[in-house]
């Protein structure tokens, strides 16, 4: 395996793409509708489809990911050098705070948000 990308099911697809860019502070590398790709780095990108277009494919086979909306079905574990500054322009662009950013027990000083679709973001400072 040489490329990750993670792929989450969002409502609004532009709502999301704006407000991934505003937190993490790049552009998206592919922006059609659809998908939104973010190149995290040089082998791991995050993907954002909305949950209409994933149904299409999945079919009845699954329920439909609208009805999983606002319920945290994931994290995102971003180690940064400043996580304040992540954590700071992830509430101004609309997150919630989930948990303050503290030492935790496994090493991390880290803080929680969640994003608009409830997806867990956790921002965690480089040591």
């Amino acid at each position: 395996m040489d490329e990750f990308e993670f792929i989450l099911y969002v409502a609004d697809q532009i709502k999301s793409k704006n407000f991934y860019e505003q937190v993490l502070q790049i552009k998206a590398v592919l922006d059609v509708p659809g998908m939104t790709e973010f190149k995290l780095s040089e082998h791991i990108k995050l993907g954002l489809m909305p949950e209409k277009s994933i149904a299409k494919i999945l079919k009845e086979k699954t329920e439909h990911p609208a009805k999983g909306n606002g319920i945290p079905r994931c994290e995102l574990y971003f180690k940064v050098p400043n996580p304040e500054k992540y954590i700071k322009r992830g509430l101004e662009a609309g997150a919630k705070e989930v948990s303050k950013l503290q030492e935790r027990n496994w090493g991390d000083n880290v803080g929680y948000l969640s994003d608009p679709d409830g997806h867990i973001i956790a921002f965690a400072e480089i040591r």
